[in-house]
Parts: C-alpha cells; sequence; structure tokens
C-alpha cells in the first residue's frame, strides 16, 4: 500500500471508531445555545444600563465576561459551519447566521474559507489557502532567501503586539466587512458578506436610534476588541507552537497533522467552557463533524489522542512566537533575535 493509502486507511479506522461522538444531541445544543446567549444578553443590557448611570469602569469590566460569551458563540457558528451543531442543515445555516450578528462574521465566507483550512493545514505544499498569518509560517529557508525590508515586514507582522492585539480587532471590525481575499467566482459567499453588513448596520442604526451611538460604541466596541483578541490568540496557539510537525505534501497525513500538528490546550474548567472545548482541537481536526460539547469525551476515550502536544495556559502564551519551520531539523523555531539571516534560534517548550 502506498504512503497515502496508508494514512487515508489509518484516518478512517480513526474516525469510524469515533463516530460515536458524531451525532448532535439536540436537548444539549439548544440548552448551549441557551446558557450562551442568554447571559450575553443580560450582559448588554446592564453594559447599556450602566454607561450613564455607574462609572465606566464598571461597563468595561462587563465587557470581559461578555467577550467570553462571544467566543462560545463564535464556537457555536464554527460547528455550525462543520454541520455538526445540529443534525438539519438547514438548522445549522439558520443559527450560524444568528451568530454572524454577534461574532461580526459572514457566515458563509468564513465557511468556505475555514473548509480551506482543514483541506490542508500544516502541509507546507498548501500554504497558498486565503490570507492567514495565524496558522501558516515560512520555512527557514525562505526566511533567509528574503530581502532585509520583508523581513522586517515579517517579523513586524509575526511581533505580539501586532499579531495579537492590534490585527485581531482589525481584522473582525474592518476586513470582514470586505470580501479582501475571496476570489469573485465566491458569489455566494460575497454575497453574504454585504448581507452580513446590512444586518449589522441595521442592527447598529437601531441601536443607536434607541440608546444613543455613543452608548452603542462604550459596550460592543471593547466586547469586540476583547472577544476578537481571545478568539485569534486560541486560534494561533492551536495550529503554531513548539512541537508542531509540518510536512510537504507527498508525506502529509490527516491523521499526523491533527495529532502532532495541532496542539491540546489545557485551560481551567472555567476557561473550556466559554471557549466551548475548542481545545480540544487535535479531535477537532481528526473529525470536524464532532460537536464541541463531545470532543473532550472523544479525547478521553481514544488512545491515539495521547500523542498530542498539550499547553498549558502559561505555555500557550510564547507558543505562538514559533513561527518559522526548520525543515533540516524537524521542529519549529522563533525568529531570529537580530537581522542577520544565519541567525536562526532554536525554540524549545514553554520558552
Amino acid at each position: 500500500m502506498s504512503y497515502a493509502g496508508s494514512a487515508n486507511a489509518e484516518r478512517a479506522s480513526l474516525r469510524a471508531a469515533m463516530s460515536v461522538f458524531r451525532q448532535p444531541s439536540l436537548g444539549t445544543s439548544l440548552w448551549q445555545v441557551a446558557n450562551t446567549f442568554v447571559p450575553l444578553l443580560a450582559i448588554c443590557a446592564f453594559m447599556y444600563w450602566s454607561v450613564d448611570a455607574l462609572p465606566y469602569w464598571v461597563t468595561a469590566l462587563c465587557a470581559i465576561p461578555a467577550a467570553g460569551l462571544v467566543v462560545r458563540v463564535f464556537i457555536i457558528q464554527h460547528d455550525c459551519g462543520h454541520g455538526s451543531f445540529f443534525p438539519s442543515r438547514r438548522a445549522n445555516t439558520a443559527l450560524g447566521r444568528l451568530c454572524s450578528m454577534v461574532t461580526w462574521t459572514p457566515y458563509e465566507a468564513w465557511r468556505r474559507q475555514h473548509a480551506g483550512h482543514h483541506a490542508g493545514w500544516n502541509d507546507l505544499d498548501r500554504r497558498d489557502i486565503g490570507v492567514d498569518i495565524y496558522s501558516t509560517c515560512l520555512t527557514t529557508d525562505e526566511y533567509r532567501a528574503l530581502s532585509p525590508w520583508r523581513r522586517r515586514l515579517f517579523a513586524l507582522s509575526r511581533h505580539p503586539v501586532v499579531a495579537q492585539l492590534l490585527l485581531p480587532p482589525m481584522v473582525f471590525l474592518v476586513l470582514y466587512r470586505l470580501p479582501f481575499d475571496m476570489p469573485k467566482s465566491w458569489r455566494a459567499e460575497r454575497r453574504a458578506v454585504q448581507v452580513t453588513n446590512i444586518g449589522l448596520l441595521a442592527l447598529v442604526i437601531g441601536l443607536g436610534s434607541a440608546f444613543g451611538y455613543r452608548t452603542v460604541a462604550l459596550v460592543h466596541l471593547p466586547i469586540m476588541t476583547l472577544a476578537a483578541i481571545i478568539g485569534v490568540w486560541l486560534f494561533s496557539v492551536q495550529h503554531r507552537f513548539p512541537g508542531a510537525r509540518w510536512e510537504r505534501h507527498a508525506t502529509w497525513s490527516p491523521v499526523t497533522a491533527s495529532l502532532e500538528g495541532s496542539s491540546m490546550l489545557q485551560l481551567p474548567r472555567p476557561l473550556q467552557w466559554f471557549t466551548g472545548n475548542i481545545g480540544f482541537h487535535h479531535v477537532h481536526h481528526l473529525d470536524p463533524g464532532i460537536p464541541n460539547y463531545r470532543l473532550e469525551q472523544c479525547h478521553r476515550s481514544h488512545p491515539a489522542c495521547s500523542r498530542v502536544t498539550v499547553l498549558s495556559l502559561g505555555s500557550s502564551l510564547h507558543a505562538g512566537n514559533h513561527v518559522l519551520w526548520d525543515e533540516a531539523r524537524g521542529e519549529m523555531v522563533r525568529l531570529p533575535r537580530t537581522g542577520h539571516r544565519s541567525d536562526i534560534r532554536v525554540g524549545t517548550t514553554g520558552s
């Protein structure tokens, strides 16, 4: 059997064993919708009231749990995009579109782009799917071949302040308002961007007319800014970390890419709840059809899942600094400290 045939057989065998976890539970899904949307609406209502009634720092503090709930809404939207949240495709689409009004992320457009990510993550020969600096990398040879100004630009875009604090809000608040990296042939997805924009505009006008546009900005901008930063950080450390493995297409395997190219982020229980169990990201890549509320159980049921790199909250804070793949060493490394092409420093877990 060829390498590709063996890899496909391994994945088929593992997914068959995991299939028991694929069936969504309508009751669990509806409860997750309720315990996410209801407290989010309640916190937002309190924030609207508190803007003029209390010191603003009270409103700002409330943005923290609200942002966590927006991240949880995004996980629900993510499951809908994979068709794993409800048994019905129509129900998934309807809820996914509703979620997009909360996450400011056009549902159909994001769903198709995300499908491209799942088609070849950690495949060195398939890194040209969309504009994404958070789950891709350069090889050390590619980095050395860049001109000095392009190396500086690359380093600037991956600096934690830029990549983890400044760019995420721009992505969700600005770039998702434009079909900036979609082919013209994606007519339905491009149309979905505009429909989402119209819906958001109507929502802002309605809220602004009722409560004042200043209040709308003071409530929603901190929520969306924090949610974007948290969400992008999650995505980044789940795909780019010490121990992550990349392969050329000829030897790329979805099982290896899942277990050795995706991390397991071990979070305290409250944070695991807010992030919808997405820390079990290796399981999600093994089978995107598993609902978020069954990822942990699936992980604990299959010995193969122990091959994954486990990141704690502490170690994950430095994981995203590993942005280059050293093909000779077969490991992720950090950017050089200086501007010299030869100064490639190997990173280690927790460094």
